[in-house]
């Protein structure tokens, strides 16, 4: 993999996740997710262990079918024929009560008036992958183990995704593999195991366990796919063919020797002045001694008097006109002899006067020929792509940083934004045709990312949105609440006798006008400290002398002790030190104030020891931040600077977020059927899930049944919502 140009990491994780590969000494390169070798090495095993399961999976059906009605327990009675959840991440009560008090979300009002609706409490911290979490499984964090996007390596401090590890692993005769040889061709020795970090059984395989069927779409945390009975379509933490979260292409002819803060490479296109070449740069080969990239030549013929770009890849021809968004277009790596590895990338024309300037998004993981795992059963991608054409796979599948760093306008992001949305909607729908009975969940992504990059426009006098006051697309998130209405109009026409609907959201929103540098705060206080002659401009905390640093911060939401025996180079003593420290930090830095601004930047401190119980207490972080509404981690801490001022102004498109105190952020919860409770909490679904179709729900879990059990489910609720949108 070249490493000259490429700072690449998780989009949305903010903290630009920096991690080392196996081997590596030094953070040089970005984080490597289940790394681009074995992504080429498991190719080929994937696709052809995908067509051996179809097979056996035909060949094996009567079987089967008998042997499920021999063994299968008394189905228990259920309350409901289907159960469906429909999620918009990140849909923010305050909005919706606005524009539904003015008559724009007619569905949305229409099954309030039919069954309820309620803000839906979050989770600590309010953060996509936790809270997701807790919806599955419903249980608070410490007992699923997800407490963050990322979470860190001990040993070295670095920062690891926290929902999936990848174990290399050496196959068995690889010494004798290793010395087969075709030509410059070798064997891969080595494959990796991925597993999921998110421990505590989701509802659906539990409801599987009584041979009640789910279908679950997108839902973040689910890659590597569960296995139960059902089909599920992986999403958050699904990397793209570098190995990583998301790394857009910027091919041009503009010098520079910057990197993109994060989750882009640049390459320089050569030639002149109307043809230029360049190489698209893809995973690391491992059938070759070396591993080095595979490449894919990339040429660009410019016609200028008519506008148009040519440009040929694969050997493919494109013409596209600057702006213009290309449709997916597939991409064949060549790996060996009869092996190639498969990617779906869009492409546009940013500029084409005096420079030439071409985007492509990601290498998206091709659902028809996945080189990874990404569903379950794993055809099930490309039945998916058979029944509703090609889509995103990459698990942040909304280019985020390429509007963040200005390689991409408002239009283009909007334009990619809503595109992945119908792509999910076809998904969605055509699942809500075929469930006969059983339960159905699919999360659409747009409205948390749309709200991310547009909120400079919707609050006055936002630091991001200075001098963009008359912005083509300042209503952006109002039309998208829109969007959602009709959205949700066509699923309640499509509800049957039975059918029970949900519409719910992880968390909701707000603005992030200033950044808060909490390891900054740490070095003023004196409880963080740097090597001697270190400025603390360098990244990940590079500068940081851990002899004699007592705290530290990574991730979007918490800080870490630097306790003996646990971290590397601790210096804190477990134990009545530890403590002691922890409530010294939770009491100066609760109401901690921007005294540039006057406000107080952080609300409250939590404890994660008072917060949470449960096995996986010890992984999560020490403390807690609530950030006040309009703070939350600066980029600077994201990316582990410690220079530079506690407080800043966020001026990045990146401008609405929710990585805040929790009570500021609830979400929403519609459903067609009026319940018990008047606090709902988001780890009540699963528990709910269950005890609509008869199941009891575990005494683990933290979340409780909405529907108590003298609830009477009139069968006809479900035609009567379809018929209020007729």
């Amino acid at each position: 993999m070249q490493r000259h140009s490429r700072r690449v990491g998780l989009r949305h994780i903010l903290c630009l996740a920096l991690l080392a590969a196996v081997g590596l000494a030094t953070p040089a390169a970005a984080y490597i997710g289940p790394g681009a070798g074995f992504a080429l090495a498991t190719s080929v095993g994937v696709i052809f262990f995908t067509i051996i399961v179809a097979v056996l999976a035909v060949l094996t059906w009567p079987f089967r079918m008998l042997w499920r009605l021999i063994r299968r327990p008394t189905r228990p009675k259920a309350k409901v024929k289907r159960l469906i959840f429909l999620g918009f991440d990140g849909q923010d009560p305050r909005l919706t009560d606005r524009w539904m008090a003015e008559g724009k979300l007619p569905h949305f009002e229409k099954l309030a008036e039919l069954g309820c609706y309620h803000k839906l409490h979050s989770t600590y911290p309010s953060i996509s992958p936790v809270a997701w979490s807790s919806f599955a499984t419903g249980v608070q964090p410490a007992k699923h183990n997800i407490f963050d996007f990322l979470s860190r390596d001990t040993r070295t401090y670095l920062p690891l995704i926290s929902s999936t590890t990848i174990e290399s692993l050496r196959r068995r005769g690889a010494t004798l593999l290793e010395k087969l040889r075709f030509g410059r061709y070798r064997l891969p020795v080595d494959k990796a195991l991925i597993r999921s970090l998110r421990k505590a059984k989701p509802y659906w395989t539990i409801l599987g366990e009584h041979y009640i069927w789910s279908t679950v779409l997108r839902v973040p945390i689910t890659f590597p796919p569960d296995r139960f009975y059902g089909a599920q379509l992986g999403a958050m933490a699904i990397p793209d063919l570098l190995g990583t979260q998301g790394t857009f292409y910027l091919f041009t002819t503009r010098s520079s020797d910057d990197t993109f803060k994060e989750g882009g490479t640049r390459v320089p296109l050569d030639g002149g002045p109307d043809r230029f070449e360049a190489s698209v740069v893809g995973p690391e080969n491992s059938f070759v001694d070396g591993s080095p990239p595979m490449e894919l030549p990339l040429v660009v013929r410019v016609d200028r008097p008519a506008g148009v770009a040519h440009i040929e890849l694969d050997g493919q021809e494109l013409a596209l006109k600057p702006g213009a968004l290309s449709d997916w277009v597939s991409l064949e790596f060549p790996a060996a002899p009869t092996v190639k590895v498969s990617a779906l990338v869009r492409i546009e024309v940013t500029e084409m006067d005096e420079h030439v300037s071409i985007y492509m998004t990601p290498l998206n993981i091709s659902p028809e020929n996945p080189a990874m795992p990404i569903s379950h059963p794993g055809y099930y991608a490309n039945y998916l792509a058979k029944k509703v054409g090609p889509y995103s796979t990459l698990g942040l599948a909304e280019d985020t940083w390429a509007l963040n760093e200005e390689v991409t306008s408002d239009a283009t992001f909007l334009e990619q934004s809503y595109d992945i949305d119908r792509e999910r909607e076809r998904m969605f729908m055509a699942s809500l045709d075929q469930l006969r009975k059983g339960s159905l969940v699919c999360v659409f992504d747009g409205t948390d990312r749309i709200q991310h990059m547009f909120w400079r426009y919707l609050e006055e006098g936002h630091p991001a949105g200075r001098g963009k006051e008359n912005a083509e697309h300042k209503n952006a998130i109002e039309e998208l609440y829109v969007h959602n209405d009709e959205l949700l109009g066509r699923t309640m026409k499509k509800l049957k006798k039975g059918d029970l609907l949900f519409v719910i959201s992880d968390h909701g929103f707000t603005s992030f006008r200033r950044g808060v540098n909490i390891n900054a705060w740490l070095h003023a206080n004196g409880y963080l400290k740097l090597k001697d002659g270190a400025d603390g401009s360098n990244e990940w905390l590079v500068d940081v002398d851990w002899s004699a640093t007592k705290a530290y911060s990574l991730g979007l939401a918490g800080m870490y002790l630097n306790i003996e025996g646990r971290e590397a180079h601790g210096i804190v003593k477990s134990g009545a030190e530890a403590r002691a420290l922890k409530d010294e930090l939770v009491a100066r830095l609760s109401g901690v104030r921007d005294e540039e601004r006057g406000e107080i930047g952080i609300t409250e401190v939590f404890d994660t020891s008072k917060l949470y119980s449960g096995p996986y207490l010890g992984n999560a972080p020490d403390i807690l931040f609530g950030f006040n509404s309009g703070y939350r981690v600066s980029w600077d801490c994201a990316t582990g600077m410690i220079s530079g001022p506690v407080f800043e102004d966020n001026t990045k498109a990146w401008s609405g977020d929710h990585c805040v105190d929790p009570r500021q952020v609830p979400g929403i919860m519609f459903c067609n059927y009026p319940i018990d409770d008047d606090d709902p909490a988001l780890m009540d679904m699963a528990p709910t899930a269950l005890g609509l179709f008869g199941i009891e729900p575990p005494a683990h879990m933290d979340g409780k049944s909405l529907f108590d059990k003298a609830t009477e489910f009139d069968p006809q609720r479900g035609v009567e919502t379809a018929k209020s949108t007729a």
